[in-house]
């Protein structure tokens, strides 16, 4: 479907009827001052050889010519949809424990931390695979969908925390269920779950919905984080040893037993954590054994503009009138017919270089040649200021870590794009950057301006709640600090009313001198008796045996 991208820029036709007015009171003042004269004959021989057709011609190619002006800014495209990678591998959702028991720190820093490591580890594995994660404790929740996009996996991972999820507990059935409903429910294999969680809280559900999971094809594995000994739970808020109605001290320790049976009903594999690098491996290897299917990830927009050809039309048609005279004379029309051909053959070259260097970075893309891809675009902005190649080179930026330059270059298209859709992705992208980057009201102000294009857009609305809740949890943590800040001043001021201050000296100048003339007669005395032991001594050596 043929769309604008600038189509503000089609309300300059509305400058023709005020054109066409003046048109017709030149005419009228010509008219006008030709009766002036007075003489009509001679102002016939004056004018001989003028033709109004052709004046009337010429004004008529001028307006043709600024309306195809007009078209050639509006930028007239056609989308051609979006370039699919095309990749083998498998859908894999993690569900992860946040419970309170998972702050146990019988593995240091503590279980939660450890197993976040892990997930990160095992993300870096899965390269070719989608990746989804699921936070539960007493409810379970989606935290992202299945994505290739392993960045933005990694980012909602490091959000992961206790407060994610309120209610506690450890409903390891409903994490299954949530990481179930999240797959493709037309695929029936090529899918896996991984279970990561201390087990505590015996699920009698749990074994049978792996049961029911490993019927419609799904690997079910898991991970136990914690040890059979146990360990106390920090309480984040009081800085202390949680404890139970009776005033003592919980104890939690990793059910083993529960977890390796889920395992063994979702034929998949337990691992008792020891290190991230060698559960990760061990884990890889077993959803190699599933097989991998064709994955398709969305990475750029591809668009086919035809803004050349109205501009080609226009400059064909401003030459001729440049040339067409209100007198004719056929010399000067034939010396410009050389020139109209060279403009004609440089603008269809000069659009096909853009396009070249376009498709040049998008066959790097797909080959992860992110450098050579960005250089390609580059070098087709350069020669136009095309929203495509600016929002293809932020998608290669961001692929190199360049977070800074790919936000730009988002922010480019939308101000060169008049695409909703290729704005609402340049939208969205930017606020996947930022919010990497943890600029979260800006990057809520992105998430909302696609939701404004598209409010269809699923993945915006749910990276915008998210978002939000971040926003939400660094206020509260900057208002506690805040609060905490203000309690140590308050102490440090107590502290210095509470030390004792100098007292002024009671003793009178008079009974000072005295006391520091007594002093010195004192100390004239010691030196007296010093002098005399000396005299008295002699200097033969002592026995040394």
């Amino acid at each position: 479907m043929f769309r604008f991208q600038y189509i503000e820029f089609l309300f300059t036709l509305a400058a023709i009827p005020f054109m066409a007015l003046f048109y017709f009171l030149l005419i009228r003042w010509k008219k006008k001052a030709m009766k002036k004269i007075g003489d009509p004959p001679l102002v016939k021989q004056l004018i001989q050889g003028f033709s109004s057709n052709l004046f009337a011609v010429k004004f008529v190619l001028v307006l043709l010519g600024f309306s195809l002006c007009a078209f050639a800014v509006a930028d007239l495209v056609k989308p051609e949809g979006t370039q699919k990678i095309n990749r083998k591998g498998i859908d894999v959702m993690i569900a992860l424990d946040v419970s309170k028991s998972m702050l146990a720190q019988d593995i240091k820093p503590n279980r939660l931390e450890r197993a976040k490591q892990l997930i990160s580890k095992i993300i870096d594995k899965l390269s070719d695979d989608k990746v989804g994660i699921v936070v539960f404790a007493g409810r379970a929740y989606l935290q992202m969908p299945l994505t290739t996009d392993h960045s933005a996996a990694k980012m909602y991972l490091s959000s992961a925390s206790t407060d994610n999820v309120p209610t506690q507990g450890t409903v390891i059935s409903q994490a299954l269920k949530m990481s179930y409903a999240a797959f493709n429910t037309k695929e029936k294999k090529y899918r896996a779950i991984i279970l990561i969680s201390d087990g505590e809280d015996h699920d009698e559900d749990a074994i049978k919905v792996t049961k029911q999971l490993a019927d419609e094809g799904v690997m079910v594995n898991t991970v136990g984080i914690g040890s059979a000994q146990g360990a106390p739970i920090m309480d984040n808020e009081t800085n202390e040893y949680k404890k139970d109605e009776n005033g003592n001290t919980v104890i939690t320790k990793l059910n083993e037993e529960e977890l390796k049976t889920i395992a063994q009903n979702g034929n998949g594999l337990y691992q008792l954590f020891s290190s991230s690098d060698e559960v990760a491996d061990n884990l890889h290897k077993k959803l190699m054994t599933i097989g991998q299917t064709t994955l398709t990830g969305s990475s750029f927009g591809v668009y086919k503009n035809y803004f050349w050809f109205f501009l080609l039309a226009a400059f064909i048609i401003l030459l001729i009138e440049n040339f067409l005279p209100e007198r004719i004379k056929m010399d000067r029309l034939k010396k410009g017919l050389p020139l109209i051909f060279l403009l004609l053959v440089t603008n269809i070259s000069f659009s096909q270089s853009i396009q070249k260097e376009i498709i040049k970075g998008n066959d790097a893309y797909k080959k992860k040649q992110y450098n050579e891809a960005a250089g390609a675009y580059q070098k087709a902005l350069k020669k136009s200021p095309d929203a495509t190649a600016y929002y293809n080179l932020g998608n290669a930026l961001y692929k190199t870590d360049k977070l800074d330059d790919a936000l730009k270059s988002y922010d480019n298209t939308v101000q060169n794009s008049k695409s909703y859709s290729l704005k609402e992705n340049a939208y969205y992208n930017g606020g996947v950057v930022l919010q990497k980057q943890n600029k979260l009201p800006e990057c809520i102000k992105a998430y909302k301006n696609a939701l404004k294009i598209d409010p269809n857009d699923e993945e915006a609305r749910q990276n915008l709640e998210r978002a939000m809740q971040q926003l939400k949890q660094q206020q509260k943590q900057d208002q506690k600090d805040k609060k905490q800040n203000k309690k140590d001043q308050q102490k440090q001021d107590q502290q210095k009313k509470n030390e004792p201050k100098p007292q002024p000296s009671k003793i009178s100048k008079q009974d000072a001198e005295e006391k520091l003339k007594s002093l010195l007669e004192h100390e004239k005395d010691l030196q007296d008796k010093l002098h005399k032991v000396k005299t008295n001594s002699t200097d033969k050596p002592k026995k040394d045996w």
